[in-house]
């Protein structure tokens, strides 16, 4: 009978636990949802401000940014961030002037808090209870949003261009290698990318591949092993408080057996990477943590056939 009560105690107390955890993870997406809400209306706000500019080419792209897809929004955000930083604000009325700079403070604040909301989900979503009983549910996994921040309401938003090659480096089994890393401005948010770097001056994107496969892995490529580039993707993220408007070209390359060597990562690479994994289309597919590029689970299988040899866009 002893025995019989706490065998029901404690079935009672694991359900109430799990039940917590079930709750707290319906609150965080409720709140994600309301911090992406939140972010829209800000978005839309500096949209409607920047149309008030009346200059054309920023009111066409407020216009796309507010009629672009939830996947090509960042793009499009940035775009107008783009030109706003090179916008000459001491011609604007004093009045737009002041507007325009509370548009994009109420931009970056909303950004921040939506990014939080997100930290916080993923990283529920991540425990293994949650994913054992698939507390999720059907609920989408909720994804960061990379737009280029002044370092002041009233600054410039300064894109710094960085032209890179990556290699999708696959395995004999199809999986592709990528390292987990995290801005220092950021810790917290951790993600995972493929292998590569920026290009060197007077240096060829293929060469660039080469180079930055063997400091990040110790494996040696011929640059004629290498197809490609069969992606291209463009992206604006932050990093180390710098903002860069990039532009990755993605090469591939198969290897068999190999034994990762980072012996060769450089002081950044040291301190912003954490680890490094194989990974099947079918994991990728799977998994609540962030990956670059998004589209890289869906894409992966097709990279088994031979390169067509035309450069496809990816996100």
């Amino acid at each position: 009978m002893t025995t019989g009560f706490v065998v029901v105690v404690a079935a009672l107390l694991l359900a109430a636990w799990i039940l917590a955890i079930a709750n707290r993870l319906d609150r965080l997406h409720v709140r994600t949802d309301a911090a992406w809400a939140a972010l829209d209306a800000a978005l839309a706000r500096r949209a409607v401000v920047v149309r008030a500019l009346l200059d054309p080419a920023l009111s066409a792209a407020a216009s796309r940014a507010e009629s672009a897809s939830r996947a090509e929004r960042e793009s499009a955000e940035n775009e107008l961030s783009g030109l706003l930083g090179a916008l000459d604000r001491s011609s604007l009325a004093p009045a737009l002037a002041a507007e325009l700079a509370d548009a994009e403070e109420r931009v970056v604040l909303a950004r921040r808090v939506h990014n939080d909301a997100v930290r916080d989900t993923l990283l529920q979503r991540r425990r293994r209870v949650v994913r054992w009983l698939r507390l999720s549910g059907t609920a989408p996994q909720p994804s960061y949003f990379e737009i280029a921040e002044p370092a002041s309401p009233s600054d410039a938003v300064m894109l710094t261009p960085r032209p890179s090659a990556r290699v999708l480096l696959l395995d004999a089994a199809g999986r592709v290698l990528l390292f987990q890393g995290f801005d220092p401005a950021r810790p917290q948010e951790l993600f995972w990318f493929t292998v590569g770097g920026g290009v060197e001056n007077g240096e060829e994107l293929r060469d660039t591949a080469v180079r930055e496969a063997f400091e990040e892995t110790g494996v040696k490529l011929a640059p004629e092993s290498l197809a490609g580039p069969v992606w291209r993707r463009r992206a604006v993220f932050s990093f180390a408080g710098q903002t860069f408007d990039a532009e990755e070209w993605f090469f591939l390359a198969h290897v068999d057996g190999i034994e990762v060597d980072t012996s060769g990562f450089n002081d950044v690479e040291e301190h912003s990477i954490s680890a490094f994994r194989w990974w099947t289309a079918e994991e990728l597919e799977s998994t609540e943590d962030t990956v670059y590029p998004v589209q890289l689970a869906e894409l992966l299988p097709s990279l088994s056939a031979e390169w067509d040899g035309e450069t496809r866009p990816v996100r």
